[in-house]
């Protein structure tokens, strides 16, 4: 039994033959569900993503992810993404390039099993143009390296403008995960100016607005006191730090750049 989703986007799929099923995806991110996998299965992920010369997908595996290897189609050869032993990691984030604008095609194989009956393969998935894949946001997603050094004011700026998340707030506590090369930092919040989802609550307890942030290990993120504006990007279901700048420091930034009307967008300022 197979099932999948992809909020806010159709999907259809269609039996290719009695081994192998077919599904389609539509939107550029969303999950896959693939209850007691047996045989195989084809994903592709066709979203209108016509204007991009080059797509880059990234695969993050359930908690719980068993069964099945995930491979991507290239030039008609299988090429192994995701092997069952990497999805029992926590927080793997396998990340490719696509050799085509308009569809990548995964192949989920499922591994021999006795007793299927407990096993799902289910994953979520991202896909993004090769605009966004060349920024810093991505390399944080992936896993792969993080820009630890400080913002300068043209980056801080735009940060302001693009970033999935921008919150005032302080930090509360941080943490470190020397296993997975991360670091949390967890943020009692002030306010909050944008996010994509509703990552900062508002505590029911306390009344206190806090949330999680993440970023590299190697940045050695230290706890400091005073306010922050914290900006970054979403992914997942989690938040990755991007520039975070003091806040007295970030208002000195943008005055004058206001005053110079060199701001790329406005930032309330009350």
């Amino acid at each position: 039994m197979e099932q999948w989703c992809c909020p806010g986007s159709g999907l259809s799929w269609e039996p290719r033959s009695r081994a192998v099923e077919q599904v389609h995806l539509r939107c550029t991110e969303g999950s896959l569900e693939w209850m007691y996998p047996a045989r195989a299965l084809r994903v592709v992920l066709e979203p209108n993503l016509s204007s991009a010369q080059h797509t880059t997908v990234c695969i993050k595996p359930a908690s719980d992810f068993q069964g099945a290897n995930i491979y991507v189609e290239r030039a008609g050869q299988l090429h192994l993404v995701l092997s069952e032993a990497e999805g029992a990691r926590p927080h793997h984030v396998s990340c490719f390039s696509a050799h085509g604008p308009q569809r990548v095609a995964l192949f989920l194989q499922a591994s021999p099993q006795r007793d299927i009956s407990r096993r799902t393969a289910s994953f979520q998935y991202e896909l993004l143009s090769n605009q966004s894949a060349a920024g810093p946001d991505f390399k944080k997603m992936a896993l792969v390296e993080a820009m630890c050094r400080p913002c300068d004011n043209v980056e801080l700026l735009m940060a302001i403008c693009s970033s999935d998340f921008v919150v005032k707030g302080s930090i509360r506590n941080v943490s470190h995960d020397s296993e997975n090369h991360m670091s949390r930092v967890d943020v009692r919040v002030q306010r909050v100016y944008r996010q994509k989802n509703r990552i900062f609550q508002q505590d029911e307890g306390s009344g206190e607005w806090r949330g999680p942030i993440r970023t590299l290990l190697q940045c050695k993120v230290k706890k400091g006191g005073g306010d922050f504006l914290f900006t970054g990007s979403e992914h997942f279901g989690e938040a990755w730090l991007g520039c975070a700048p003091r806040f007295k420091d970030f208002m000195f930034v943008y005055r004058a750049a206001r005053e110079r009307g060199a701001n790329p967008c406005e930032f309330e300022l009350n």
